[in-house]
């Protein structure tokens, strides 16, 4: 698939709907509606991001910026059409919640996945997310032990964000303008 024509825009609360109408079929029939309510596209839509392709969904990212952490920032859902992955839509959606929690001050992002999900495991390591220590270890890998909203094991990933080009860290612009630069 192009992804020339696609439109990157912040979710409204009717595009709930729209999301849980294609979840199904996004994860080869498993149902993990319930895993994303309605309250993520009323009160997290400034840090989540909606794709849209000829007005039809195409992907989604669900992430907010964790009270408690500072420094951190967590995608919690994602998905891609089935017949948009590999084009580089998914990878294209996190950068932009990267820059996002650049913008904030966030330097570490985490995410979570089940451990059946293979190709989340292997999406998320080839962006550069390190997998966490668990409890467990479930096919290797490491897991949460009934971590999940139904009692799921969970693999968990975070990820150190780089300064983004052209953005030095403040000791690097002070020792650039020590040195005379």
């Amino acid at each position: 698939m192009s992804c020339t024509g696609l439109i990157f825009r912040r979710p409204i609360p009717d595009d709930w709907h729209r999301v849980m109408a294609v979840m199904p079929g996004w994860w080869g029939g498993r149902d993990l509606r319930s895993l994303l309510p309605r309250i993520f596209f009323e009160h997290f839509r400034g840090t989540s991001l909606v794709v849209e392709h000829e007005d039809v969904l195409v992907a989604f990212l669900v992430g907010f910026f964790c009270p408690d952490h500072a420094d951190e920032a967590y995608i919690h859902f994602v998905g891609v059409a089935p017949e948009w992955r590999r084009a580089g839509l998914g990878g294209d959606l996190y950068r932009r919640f990267f820059s996002l929690a650049r913008a904030d001050g966030r330097r570490v992002v985490r995410c979570v996945t089940a451990p059946v999900n293979s190709g989340s495991v292997a999406f998320h390591t080839a962006l550069g997310f390190s997998i966490l220590p668990g409890d467990e270890e479930v096919d290797g890998l490491p897991v949460l032990v009934d971590h999940g909203a139904h009692g799921d094991h969970l693999v968990r990933f975070q990820l150190f964000l780089e300064p983004e080009a052209g953005c030095l860290p403040a000791e690097a612009d002070q020792r650039q303008a020590e040195a005379g630069g």
